[in-house]
């Protein structure tokens, strides 16, 4: 298989950091990149992907980088544990079952290699090139039999691999030489550049140690990489690989219902990069409480989900927390189920007739097969005039909208989008609508006053250029303070 693998002597060293720069800068010569890890562990910050899969959010940046939509077989293994020290484990957004940690051995591991296995396989016939990442220490040996990352991926690659060392924590020669010589010979054959990364000034002391590595080992130290926060103080470029699983600083809180079919999860990335925003995620059967906002996302299947929201009693929570003066925002099917009913003539969703949905805004849906996937671009006049907004339609449905109704519409093209009359219930059938930057925070701001809170800044980029830009600027960064050619040099087209 084409592939590159990164891994390093210490947790923490910054291997996402720089696989996500390998990304970018691949993708700039025009290879078709897909970013890989075997496993990830839950409290580390996962993502959702479009077909409602979790991954390490890393790997998503990674994507993202590589101008992809993540999918699964990026991450094909989420570890999740909790307090008691089991674990539930995710093959490809699935549950496997929990597992006790002294059962985790003979239990997970066979079963989890072939994932793994399957992922890279998949992966490598979809795309020219794989940038695989590892897991922590390359050179736990006590775990080398059960660890499904690192060079066990390397080796069934057998591809060239490079190790980065952490010069933030000190000892960055014995990192490297302890490290290599952990490896076993086939393993170390493999490494064909050392990274020293998070270097501080004085940077002097640091081409020394990176002169005498190459000398020593014999393999080339490819640059030093300051720390990147001592660069850019007023924009940490690291942020964009955190996403911690809750903030405790936010200042508002949305809930968003997580739908047993939901669609478009991608709408809330631009909320969850929000720094004074907390959003959670909240099953059906759970119990909503007070959060500042809640939203219905979109649905594969709007009807289904609507029925579920019935039968486990979230509907009335939703409707109980309206009239106890909250604010909700519906989405897409989202939308559809905050209206008086949802009929299905045909059956084209599955399930034929029509139902009564939760009556909070005044309007009717029907489902049909005739599908609008459209992009758009409009102005919004709601509860800001003016602001250019885009997004995308993609459904197959009919709305009416009562007469006789006190409404405010969102944009320009009445259709799109409506709240009531007190801007408690919103909806709208534009998918990406958080991605615009001014009116993600005019929205934000209607909720911040209710609290008595300051009015966020709304003159910010849209969140897709504002996170392509930190992409750019750490793959800039890679690129001025290392020697990657002899890495790049392998992905010219015809190079093996």
């Amino acid at each position: 298989m084409k592939g590159i693998m990164v891994v390093s002597s210490t947790a923490a060293s910054g291997k996402s950091f720089f696989c996500t720069a390998l990304c970018r800068l691949l993708a700039r010569q025009g290879q078709q990149i897909a970013p890989f890890k075997s496993q990830t562990r839950h409290a580390n910050g996962t993502y959702m992907t479009a077909t409602g899969s979790e991954i390490g959010y890393a790997q998503a940046v990674q994507a993202w980088a590589a101008g992809l939509k993540p999918i699964a077989e990026m991450n094909p293994i989420l570890l999740n544990y909790d307090s008691n020290g089991s674990c539930e484990i995710f093959f490809n957004g699935q549950s496997a079952g929990r597992v006790c940690q002294p059962e985790k051995e003979h239990r997970y591991f066979e079963v989890g290699w072939q994932v793994v296995c399957e992922s890279l396989d998949f992966l490598s016939s979809e795309f020219e090139w794989i940038v695989a990442e590892g897991d922590r220490s390359t050179a736990e040996i006590h775990q080398r039999h059960r660890d499904l990352t690192n060079m066990r991926v390397a080796s069934y690659l057998n591809c060239p691999t490079i190790l980065v060392v952490d010069a933030q924590r000190g000892g960055t020669l014995a990192q490297a030489i302890g490290t290599l010589e952990l490896l076993e010979p086939s393993e170390r054959s493999l490494i064909k550049g050392i990274i020293i990364n998070k270097a501080f000034p004085p940077y002097d002391a640091h081409q020394e140690a990176a002169q005498w590595l190459t000398q020593h080992t014999q393999i080339p130290v490819l640059g030093v990489l300051p720390w990147m926060q001592s660069l850019h103080q007023s924009q940490d470029p690291l942020t964009i690989l955190e996403k911690p699983a809750e903030k405790p600083n936010a200042q508002i809180t949305i809930a968003v219902i997580r739908l047993p079919r939901i669609a478009n999860i991608s709408d809330f990335d631009a909320l969850e990069a929000e720094p004074s925003v907390g959003v959670k995620y909240l099953h059906p059967q759970d119990t909503l409480g007070y959060p500042d906002a809640v939203i219905l996302p979109g649905s594969k299947t709007t009807i289904a989900d609507l029925l579920v929201l019935q039968k486990t009693d979230m509907a009335a929570q939703l409707q109980n927390y309206i009239a106890a003066g909250g604010t909700i925002l519906g989405i897409d099917g989202g939308m559809q189920m905050l209206g008086n009913s949802v009929a299905d003539p045909e059956g084209s969703e599955g399930i034929e007739g029509r139902y009564e949905a939760l009556k909070l805004l005044p309007i009717r849906t029907t489902i049909g097969r005739t599908k609008t996937s459209r992009s758009r671009q409009v102005a919004s006049s709601y509860p800001q005039a003016g602001i250019p907004v885009s997004g995308y339609e993609i459904h197959q449905y009919t709305t009416k909208i009562a007469t006789g109704q006190k409404l405010h519409f969102l944009f320009d093209d009445e259709k799109l989008g409506l709240a009531n009359s007190d801007g408690a219930v919103w909806g709208t059938t534009l998918h990406g609508i958080f991605d615009n930057g001014a009116w993600r925070r005019t929205w934000l701001n209607t909720l911040r006053s209710r609290r008595g809170l300051q009015a966020l800044p709304t003159g910010i980029p849209n969140y897709r250029e504002q996170r392509e830009a930190i992409l750019d600027l750490l793959a800039d960064c890679v690129r001025q303070h290392t020697n990657l050619d002899p890495i790049l040099s392998l992905f010219k087209p015809g190079s093996l």
